[in-house]
């Protein structure tokens, strides 16, 4: 794909909610990537708070503009973005691409900018993510769900974030797949240059994550109990476990599960040495990346997983479920472990950095070459610009 003297394009993006989660990350990459191509990038969004967001959203040191379009926040992320999305199509000018993610439904609003391209990110099919438990959500969701793999559809070009991913979006969205639709995988990233150089390692594993059930973090906390309740009292000296991650006091799924990880930790008899840390900033992630012997990473299936690229930048090793984007990313027994989701499992491979400390130096550099090859921002940012231009261009992506 060859997108050298291609002109500056006029690109926006629309988020439904600017925060600090991994589709947050990847959309600010974007935004930054583009932007030092030399396009002309705006990120629309619903919401966004100063006190939870990337740095490079409020710094003001880089070129793409950032406009926010404040919307009802009790209102479901679904009608928030569509109103988003028709502040676009009726307040803005003409786009050369629009690149949404996560809710398809906008798709054929901007597809009535008759000089615009759509492309959609699908960080994962959100009927798979939807529960669909009770009588009244099934209805409700069930328009939701067609809309999807329909809207979808009507993008000019599709992205996904792993080929676990590629091959659940062929498994969901089956009409799609008959009609020959394959999306194209583009990797998130990790800026390699913003890590503190790793320090002397403590002897602490930490956990990075969202304080939501599916992250599964109660298997960090149940691995690191097993573990310290098998070694002999002059190894536990020092070892602890940090449980780090995104927090909303608005969401009450996030108050809820962070006290049933405190409750968990107390039944374990380890309360005393977990230590929970909220919605931390980007620099007390780094020291505390710095500082650790290793990086659980506990979700299963996880589409793609950014926690695990961002550890082993930092010259981290990761222990993480062997399934999902997480086996793409990890090379198992050289930068980490990729483990079955049981405790057991998980404190076998973490009893392997406590008896041998070094361990944790070496698979470091293992990793940090790894992603410096492979899932570097200047690699997705070229890919990305490629794949731009490409469909700005009415060329065939390849």
């Amino acid at each position: 794909m060859d997108s050298k003297g291609a002109s500056k394009l006029n690109i926006a993006i629309i988020h439904p909610d600017l925060g600090i989660g991994g589709a947050e990350r990847l959309i600010v990459d974007a935004a930054v990537e583009l932007s030092s191509n030399s396009h002309n990038v705006h990120i629309f969004t619903s919401h966004h708070d100063k006190m939870r967001c990337f740095e490079e959203t409020v710094s003001g040191l880089h070129s793409f503009s950032f406009v926010l379009l404040n919307a009802f926040m009790h209102v479901c992320a679904y009608l928030r973005c569509i109103f988003v999305a028709l502040c676009v199509l009726f307040l803005y000018p003409s786009f050369d691409i629009i690149l949404v993610d996560q809710v398809s439904i906008v798709i054929p609003l901007m597809k009535l900018k008759k000089l615009s391209k759509v492309v959609f990110y699908c960080h994962f099919p959100d009927l798979l993510l939807a529960q669909h438990t009770a009588i009244l959500r099934r209805i409700y969701r069930k328009p939701i769900d067609f809309l999807e793999e329909m809207t979808t559809g009507m993008a000019d070009l599709i992205l996904v974030n792993s080929k676990f991913t590629a091959s659940t979006f062929a498994k969901t969205f089956k009409q799609l797949s008959s009609r020959g639709v394959r999306p194209a995988v583009l990797y998130p990233a990790v800026n390699v240059d913003q890590f503190d150089k790793p320090s002397a390692s403590k002897l602490t594993f930490l956990s990075i994550n969202r304080f939501e059930r599916k992250k599964n973090i109660e298997l960090a906390i149940s691995a690191f109990a097993m573990l310290y309740n098998s070694l002999q009292h002059d190894k536990r000296e020092g070892l602890s476990l940090v449980i780090a991650g995104g927090f909303d006091k608005r969401l009450r799924e996030n108050v809820e599960y962070l006290e049933e990880l405190k409750t968990l930790a107390e039944r374990e008899g380890i309360s005393d040495r977990v230590q929970f840390i909220t919605s931390c900033s980007t620099p007390e992630r780094n020291t505390l990346l710095s500082q650790c012997l290793c990086v659980l990473y506990t979700p299963k299936d996880e589409h793609f997983g950014i926690v695990p690229i961002e550890a082993m930048a930092a010259h981290k090793p990761v222990v993480a479920c062997n399934s999902g984007g997480p086996v793409e990313s990890i090379k198992n027994g050289v930068t980490g472990y990729l483990c079955e989701p049981t405790p057991r499992e998980f404190s076998v491979a973490m009893s392997n950095f406590v008896c041998d400390p070094q361990l944790s130096t070496t698979m470091g550099v293992e990793a940090w070459q790894h992603v410096v090859g492979t899932f570097s921002t200047k690699t997705f940012g070229q890919r990305l610009n490629a794949y731009v231009v490409d469909t700005a261009l009415h060329r065939k992506t390849e």
